[in-house]
């Protein structure tokens, strides 16, 4: 499985989701069984590569201010989130996390952000095809800390002055 394979069953799961991470889950893990073991393990690879390289600062400060706070695991399924929004909003994030504030036509904390699913989901396809547990997928583990310049999650002001777009348009009470 290529790249532009992976992003179009991303992407067609959404939209039959409706942008519901639950539902979009669920159609991905329905999706993925139609395939062989070996392209499930390589959406999981194209997966986990991206979900590393989300592991970063500056998106954990988008993070905290699209839902008011993100404790690591709130960061863990946003990251998940994040890569079931797309490629454009992925890599846009990627390459200006401030740019989510025109990257995302809407957001509401209670719904979107979070979709730890979403990580699971080839894991459920592959053990379902297989009847065993993924293998290690021979990627690089994350790095211990997130890569960037570390700085304030909880300090407003901080947030703010960072991500001015995304907080005019998401954080400012």
């Amino acid at each position: 499985m290529d790249e532009t394979e992976f992003w179009e069953i991303v992407d067609s799961t959404r939209e039959a989701a409706e942008g519901d991470p639950e539902d979009q889950a669920d159609l991905l893990v329905e999706r993925l069984v139609r395939l062989d073991p070996d392209a499930v393990l390589d959406f999981a690879r194209h997966f986990e590569a991206r979900y590393n390289r989300a592991y970063r600062w500056d998106l954990w400060g988008a993070a905290a201010v699209l839902l008011g706070g993100a404790s690591d695991d709130a960061f863990d399924f946003f990251r998940c989130w994040l890569i079931g929004q797309g490629r454009e909003v992925f890599e846009g994030a990627l390459h200006d996390p401030d740019g989510l504030a025109d990257l995302l036509d809407d957001f509401d904390p209670e719904v979107d952000g979070e979709a730890e699913d979403l990580g699971y989901a080839a894991d459920e396809a592959y053990e379902q095809l297989t009847g065993v547990v993924t293998p290690d997928l021979g990627l690089p583990p994350q790095t211990a800390e997130p890569a960037g310049t570390p700085f304030s999650l909880e300090d407003e002001e901080v947030l703010a002055e960072r991500l001015p777009a995304l907080w005019e348009r998401f954080g400012a009470d």
